[in-house]
């Protein structure tokens, strides 16, 4: 037995540290807080959704499956729990899955939180999904106005709520601007990232405000996508 395998035995033994999808004792503790059965089933799955294409702002939008079971658990425990482990293989499997969204793309940007809800969450998980994406990622966005959060309101609502909640940060901006201290061109294809979209007005707004300062094309990746009425 190897070093690594004796240290799975112990941990599992003496800690029984719960699947943070499942519930049930991790068998490998080491290789995260995810069981292999729950990523397995999140897999065998999943299959990107493709919900707007060319409509708005947002040129391309696809999330990697519904929120619910396995995977709606899964992004629970990285979002509420902090169980930030999780970002890698999720990450991954939106990578993979998202591959054609990606393509072509000379940035990620993750959808910004409030510094309030980032002080007290300690962490952007979309931030940490986007860093698994194998593309350059810039948080060139911040949220200027605390907004209730989307899935906790009527579809009607959303788009209001988040309506000039986001802004560009400029000191990032004006790097990627050749001829105002930049060092680099604007890329013409950004891909947004967050863990769960809704309506997509969220996605909507942040896009605007890339397409007003010169984006060419806009995409959106997030890990799931909220079932609001019959599939």
């Amino acid at each position: 037995m190897t070093l690594r395998a004796l240290a799975d035995a112990l941990l599992s033994s003496l800690f029984e540290p719960p699947c943070a999808a499942c519930a049930q004792t991790l068998r490998h503790p080491l290789d995260g807080a995810v069981c292999e059965r729950c990523w397995s089933a999140i897999r065998s799955g999943a299959s990107l959704i493709e919900y707007g294409h060319g409509r708005h702002a947002v040129d391309w939008a696809c999330a990697v499956d519904h929120y619910e079971g396995r995977l709606r658990d899964v992004i629970h425990a990285l979002k509420y729990d902090r169980r930030r482990s999780i970002a890698k293989p999720l990450g991954r499997l939106m990578r993979e899955r998202g591959a054609e969204v990606l393509k072509g793309a000379g940035l990620v940007v993750p959808v910004p939180l409030h510094p309030r809800r980032l002080r007290d969450r300690g962490f952007n998980q979309a931030d940490d999904l986007a860093r698994q994406l194998g593309l350059p990622v810039s948080p060139l966005l911040r949220r200027v106005r605390f907004t209730t959060s989307q899935i906790e309101l009527p579809a009607d609502a959303r788009q209001q709520n988040v309506r000039d909640a986001f802004a560009l940060i400029p000191a990032l901006w004006s790097h990627l601007r050749p001829g105002y201290g930049g060092q680099a061109p604007i890329p013409d294809v950004v891909v947004l990232v967050d863990d769960v979209v809704t309506t997509g007005a969220t996605m909507e707004a942040c896009a605007k405000v890339l397409k007003r300062s010169g984006v060419r094309e806009v995409r959106a990746l997030t890990a799931a996508r909220v079932v609001t009425g019959p599939r």
